[in-house]
């Protein structure tokens, strides 16, 4: 099924029709993997990815989802998927080998251009400025968070030096939920979350990350499981994150929270209508305002339309990931879910 134009999701989420109104679109798939990466470029191109090496594509806005070979690839988790175009895309795998592998043929053929040899590296997520420059980041080794970019178009990748980059808490890595613990904007800016320590944080650099400065986060944490699991900038001032504690899905509260000054302080959202439970993904919905918001969890799915201060729960579905483009976004999740976002059909009025 085909999603519908930008402006029944923007009608939704500006609340012109109740929660109820809004709903998601079930796609076919085709596979039954958990989906957890996630890469909306327009209404009709998006690249997929999670377990046993798949890697989805359309080219259509969903009507049909295409599987890609990656050969030697069955046994691999692909928590992330960074397409820069139709053919060209980056898929990352997670795990102590760590491998980024890329297409520039529309998924047709793929080729193996890193591999982690730094012990104890789990790579969590990755990003793109643009066709050019990237980075993708792994929890810690030897007490720093490990960064790798590319200038090349993701040809060669080369490690960030470790010398700017803050100590990493005790406990402290990334959470590798839906591939968007990193965030870009503009030509260098990019930020990315942790959890699994006493505080959430946040890491923010100006330089393609080559130095960094670091804050707090007000978001739930002190064990292992919660923190914040993703981050989303609409520009270079305007952002937020979202997280909480993955084993307590339906714990609301101190699971999501903005920033208007590029990332060093946080307000969380209005605790009395904030996401209704851990929530793994967060997107901004790209318009003329910037006022409306999707987050995505387990438990279900929630929309702001005051540019996050406060949120309604609109679906009780699970999933992973979520992302929206200009036009349109889809979201993915457990056993092969996929679906893009739409306005319930309505009843017609008595007469």
């Amino acid at each position: 099924m085909m999603h519908v134009p930008l402006r029944s999701l923007l009608f939704a989420l500006a609340g012109a029709a109740n929660a109820a109104g809004a709903q998601w679109a079930p796609q076919a798939s085709g596979t039954d993997a958990e989906l957890r990466g996630l890469s909306v470029l327009s209404p009709r191109v998006a690249w997929a990815s999670g377990t046993h090496g798949t890697v989805l594509h359309t080219t259509d806005g969903g009507r049909h989802w295409v599987r890609d070979s990656i050969p030697g690839t069955s046994a691999l988790d692909f928590r992330a998927i960074e397409g820069t175009s139709a053919h060209v895309a980056h898929v990352m795998s997670i795990g102590d080998s760590s491998r980024i592998y890329r297409t520039t043929d529309g998924g047709a053929h793929w080729s193996l251009r890193f591999t982690s040899t730094r012990k104890g590296s789990f790579f969590d997520c990755l990003r793109f400025w643009d066709a050019r420059h990237g980075i993708a980041m792994s929890d810690p080794v030897e007490g720093k968070f490990l960064l790798v970019t590319t200038s090349d178009g993701g040809e060669s990748w080369r490690e960030v030096p470790t010398g700017r980059l803050p100590e990493a808490l005790p406990g402290e890595g990334g959470f590798a939920a839906s591939g968007s613990c990193i965030a870009v904007s503009g030509a260098s800016d990019v930020w990315f979350v942790t959890g699994g320590a006493a505080t959430a944080r946040v890491f923010h650099s100006r330089d393609r990350g080559e130095s960094w400065s670091v804050s707090e986060l007000p978001l739930r944490a002190g064990i292992a499981s919660a923190g914040a699991f993703s981050v989303a900038f609409r520009d270079r001032r305007h952002g937020v994150v979202a997280g909480g504690d993955y084993q307590q899905p339906t714990l609301a509260g101190r699971n999501l929270a903005l920033t208007s000054d590029g990332g060093v302080t946080w307000t969380l959202a209005d605790s009395a209508t904030s996401p209704g439970g851990y929530r793994s993904a967060v997107s901004f919905v790209p318009s003329r305002a910037w006022t409306a918001l999707v987050a995505v969890g387990s438990s279900g799915t929630d929309v702001s339309r005051d540019g996050g201060r406060s949120w309604m729960k609109v679906d009780s579905v699970g999933y992973n990931s979520v992302q929206v483009a200009r036009g349109g976004g889809f979201a993915v999740g457990p056993k092969g879910r996929v679906a893009a976002w739409a306005e319930a059909k309505r009843s017609p009025r008595a007469p």
